[in-house]
């Protein structure tokens, strides 16, 4: 298998780094999402999004790359929603062909949906978007993952 594009451990010892020296939750999402756009294609944009307590949203917490407006998903609506209601990550091969997505750029081809979750609580999710038609293979995925559970532990 093919290394991964993202260097998740150089990533994870940075938001260590940050959350040393007390940075704020929206500074590690921030710093997050930079780092992993960072890493160059396939990741084109990186959302985080987080679940708002007692509210069925998820609330644009922190990005980089291109703006989107969606900065609030209901539970359940489009592929970010719908990660959250079938408890899973989504590795979308082709956008275009998937009747739930919600368009964020016509410029996507594909996209990664990784859930933050501590123990099997879900607090939101790292949202990738690439120009690229199937972008993310199973390293890549495991990858975001590993960013993910540190990120959990570490908010």
């Amino acid at each position: 298998m093919a290394e991964p594009v993202l260097n998740a451990e150089s990533i994870i010892k940075g938001l260590r780094g940050e959350f040393c020296r007390d940075a704020s939750r929206y500074e590690l999402l921030q710093f997050a999402a930079t780092k992993i756009r960072e890493a160059g294609p396939p990741y084109t944009s990186v959302y985080m999004y987080m679940l708002e307590r007692d509210s069925d949203v998820l609330s644009l917490k922190a990005f980089d790359g291109r703006e989107t407006e969606h900065t609030e998903i209901p539970i359940g609506k489009g592929l970010c929603g719908k990660a959250i209601t079938t408890n899973s990550d989504l590795n979308i091969a082709d956008v275009k062909a998937e009747p739930d997505y919600l368009a964020c750029n016509l410029e996507t081809r594909s996209e990664l949906i990784v859930l933050i979750r501590r123990n099997q609580e879900i607090l939101g999710q790292i949202d990738i978007d690439s120009d690229v038609p199937n972008g993310f293979d199973e390293e890549e995925e495991k990858a975001l993952r590993r960013v993910a559970d540190a990120i959990a532990t570490l908010m």
